[in-house]
Parts: C-alpha cells; sequence; structure tokens
C-alpha cells in the first residue's frame, strides 16, 4: 500500500491557521484542560500533562511529513501518545543517519543526535509501549543497526568511552536507559564522570576522561538517549547540580500519560507499516549516500526563526531556565530532523513550524515538572510554604520552617531571590504592637509573565548559516 502526502501549504494559509488555532488555545476556559492522576503522596515535582488546548496546535504542525504519516498509523495501535512516539522517532532517525548530517551556528556544529526523556507513571505512561513500536519499524529500516546499535545496558563512563572509542567500526549507539533514575544516581556521585561525558556526547565534542593515571580519549562518536522515568524518580534523583550544569537543557521533556484502553492491544495492518519504513529507508539512504550534509534555512523559514529567536534564546530563572536553555538548539536539531525525513538539505517553513510546535510540548513539559523553583534549597522549602499558605506568612513562621538551622542572613538571600524572580511579594500590615512584613507566594501564571517581561535575550552566538 502506498503513501499519498497532503500537498503543501502556503506560507499565508500555514501562518493563518498558526494565529487561529493559538487564539483557540488561549481561548478554551481551565476547566477544559485534563491534570494526570494526583499521586497519592505527591513528590516535590509534579507533571501534569501540558495543556490539552495545545492538542490541536501540535496535531496541525508537530504531525507532518513522513514522521506524522508513522504517528498516525501507530497511535491508534498503542495506548501511548503520540507525543512520545514522534520524539522515539525522532531520535531513532537521528542516530541511525549517524554524525554527518549536521547544521553550523558559527563554528559551532550541531549534529542531528537527541536526548530525550519521557516521564510519566511506571505502567501507567505506557513509555516503554511507545518505543515497542518504534523499534519494530526501525528493525525494518536497518536491522542491523537495530541488533547491534541500540543497547538498554546500564551506561557506565568506562562503557561509553570504550564504545565511543573503537578505531574501527560503527560508533553510532542509542542507549534506551529504561530506568534513567540509576543514570541520575551514578551521575550524581561526587567522583563520577558520567554527567560531563553525556554533555561532550550530545555536543558531538572530544570524550576525555581519567582512569587512574591515563588519558582516555574518544571522538567521533554519534551518541543518542532515550529515558524513561516517573514523576517520583525525577524528583529523588535530578540532583541540582545536573539540572544547572548542563545535562538538563541538553535533554527533550515531555510528560506521557496512556491517553487509550486497548484490552487486546493493537495490530498495525503490516503493509502500512512496511510502507512507512521504506519511505525511512529512503531517507536514511538519501542522507548516509551523501558526504557531511549541512543543513540551511530557506527564506521563509529564515524569517520565522529570526521571529522566534529572541524568545527560544531568553533566559529564564530557576530549574525551569536551566531545563529549556538550549531551546533554539533543539529547534534546530529537530526542524533539521523533519528536513531529512523529506529528503531536504534545505529547512523549509514546515520543517521550523514542525519543529516549534514540538518544542512548545516540550517546553510545557519542562514547565510542568521544573516549574518555578528557584534551585536554591532554602528559597524553594519557603516557597513551598508560601504557596500552602492562603493568608501568607510572617517573618518569624517563615523562620520557625527551620528549627534554628538555618541563618537569618540565608533566609534574607532566600527572600530576596524569590522576589527577584517574581514568585513572592512581601507587604506590611498592623500587628499588635508594632508593623509585621508578611510574605505570600504570587500565582504562577502572573509570575511566568513577569519573568518573560524581565528576563533579557541572551545574546546570539550566530545564526545557522
Amino acid at each position: 500500500m502506498g503513501m499519498t502526502r497532503p500537498t503543501p501549504q502556503t506560507l499565508a494559509e500555514i501562518e493563518q491557521q498558526w494565529e487561529e488555532l493559538l487564539t483557540l488555545a488561549d481561548s478554551l476556559p481551565q476547566h477544559l484542560t485534563t491534570p494526570a492522576d494526583p499521586d497519592p503522596a505527591p513528590p516535590p515535582i509534579t507533571a501534569p500533562a501540558p495543556q490539552r488546548s495545545r492538542k490541536s496546535i501540535f496535531n496541525q504542525f508537530a504531525l507532518y511529513g513522513l514522521a506524522g504519516e508513522a504517528v498516525r498509523t501507530l497511535a491508534p495501535h498503542t495506548e501511548a501518545q503520540p507525543e512520545a512516539i514522534l520524539l522515539q522517532l525522532l531520535a531513532a532517525f537521528g542516530n541511525i543517519l549517524g554524525p554527518g548530517p549536521h547544521c553550523m551556528v558559527g563554528a559551532t556544529r550541531h549534529t542531528l543526535n537527541l536526548f530525550v526523556v519521557l516521564v510519566g507513571e511506571s505502567s501507567k505512561a505506557r513509555k516503554g509501549t511507545s518505543w515497542n513500536q518504534i523499534s519494530s519499524l526501525f528493525a525494518e529500516v536497518d536491522p542491523t543497526w537495530a541488533e547491534n546499535r541500540v543497547t538498554s545496558a546500564r551506561l557506565t563512563a568506562r562503557g561509553l568511552l570504550g564504545i565511543m572509542g573503537q578505531t574501527a567500526g560503527d560508533r553510532r549507539l542509542l542507549v534506551l536507559a529504561e530506568e534513567l533514575a540509576s543514570v541520575l544516581h551514578t551521575m550524581g556521585r561526587s567522583r563520577s564522570q558520567l554527567s560531563p561525558l553525556l554533555r561532550c556526547a550530545w555536543d558531538s565534542a572530544t570524550l576525555r576522561m581519567l582512569d587512574r593515571d591515563r588519558l582516555v580519549q574518544a571522538s567521533g562518536g554519534h551518541l543518542s538517549l532515550i529515558g524513561h522515568i516517573t514523576q517520583r524518580e525525577l524528583a529523588e534523583s535530578l540532583h541540582r547540580t545536573e539540572a544547572h550544569n548542563g545535562f538538563a537543557n541538553r535533554c527533550l521533556w515531555a510528560c506521557v500519560e496512556r491517553i487509550q484502553c486497548l484490552p487486546d492491544g493493537g495490530n498495525v495492518d503490516p503493509q502500512e507499516l512496511s510502507a512507512i519504513a521504506r519511505g525511512l529507508k529512503h531517507a536514511v539512504e538519501w542522507a548516509q549516500g551523501q558526504s557531511g550534509i549541512l543543513f540551511r534555512r530557506d527564506p521563509a523559514a529564515s524569517e520565522l526563526w529570526n521571529d522566534y529567536y529572541a524568545h527560544l534564546s531568553q533566559a529564564r530563572s530557576g530549574l525551569r531556565g536551566a531545563a529549556t536553555g538550549r531551546g533554539e538548539a533543539q529547534v534546530l536539531r529537530i526542524s533539521a530532523l523533519y528536513a531529512a525525513l523529506d529528503c531536504s538539505s534545505i529547512i523549509q517553513l514546515p520543517h521550523l513550524q514542525a519543529a516549534l510546535a514540538l518544542w512548545d510540548y516540550c517546553y510545557d513539559s519542562a514547565a510542568n515538572l521544573f516549574g518555578i523553583c528557584s534551585g536554591d534549597s532554602v528559597a524553594d522549602r519557603i516557597l513551598e510554604a508560601l504557596q500552602a499558605a492562603e493568608n501568607g506568612l510572617t517573618r518569624k513562621q517563615i523562620r520557625d520552617l527551620f528549627h534554628g538551622h538555618v541563618s537569618s542572613s540565608s533566609i534574607d538571600q532566600a527572600l530576596e531571590k524569590l522576589r527577584s524572580i517574581g514568585v513572592a511579594w512581601s507587604r506590611c500590615v498592623a500587628g499588635s504592637r508594632r508593623p509585621t512584613t508578611l510574605w505570600s507566594a504570587i500565582d504562577y501564571e502572573l509570575a511566568e509573565r513577569t519573568q518573560e517581561e524581565t528576563a533579557e535575550p541572551e545574546e546570539s552566538s550566530g545564526e545557522p548559516n
């Protein structure tokens, strides 16, 4: 059974639909959104799925081309979210392409490897189910890669260097970390060198590690990561150091949940699956048949990129900012993957539009996962208490939260930090003897608007050529 592709839309048609969908998303009432079921004992970090009002934008733009056809074919036969299917498909496709295809931002070379993290309840989010569909699909595209270059083995610094440091052979590697919490625990150890190695691998830089008395290094590898983790595990395992040192913002975060119930499982038409596999194989052969493809944007995509660049590169505070600080690089890689699926070295408007829609979902997920936490343990504890106190807290009540174990100066610094990022405010109220300062939390949506209005865009390191 052959595949038919829709007639490409004009720039004016796409822009009009985008505006209409955004207007619809903003106008939907709050009660139409469906948060995830609350955990009986919620961890400090909670992750309801992003608002359903954004779903129409995702369906319209992110499910573009061959990737969209694959998701629409697989989705009716799995309980997993389309977002999980799409992200893992792009991660697998980006790895199978290898280190040749790339984009340039100034002197920085961006290959198309992705780090994807799916966050949801252990068995209910169907994270593994979504990967099983992708695994079966790519087994038809490249059986050798699927058999030898995908591993769920425990990730260690020595093991990573051993594979990436091979002097000959295939150095592509897709790590499927279905227990990402154990990887994060390893990264959090004081002497672990796994975190800097993973960050260098995302950058496609040379991996270096001191192994006792000798320097071990590897270059030319191509590493992709798909991680599965629960909300509670993420709250307990992701150390603040890892959130702020650049690992978190190299990941695409996605809140996922089961969206339908299939008692007998799914049954994809083998002919439809083979048709998609043939399309993917054609795209892989196109990319691998050329030497070092350099992706560039056409004028229409460049115009949209210029409009969105300041927003993508905007500095944001707290853990949310730390987890989304590479928005422009992530969108660049995703847009190039959509172009590669079309066998095009030119990133066109639909490719960038699709990448922005997918990034919006990942950004919303990260915002729900990491919220507007300050990244400071004292400040976060105060903020948690302020959010629970309907009438606010006095300075003495805040001090009592720590039972005398935190100094007044540290509390003052934490309160000032919360005020500076727009999540808490203070006012004077009449007391029995003298006025009292009362601290209260600021509404989340108001805080987010404050941060985005006051944050300055980061300096551009150069626009992709």
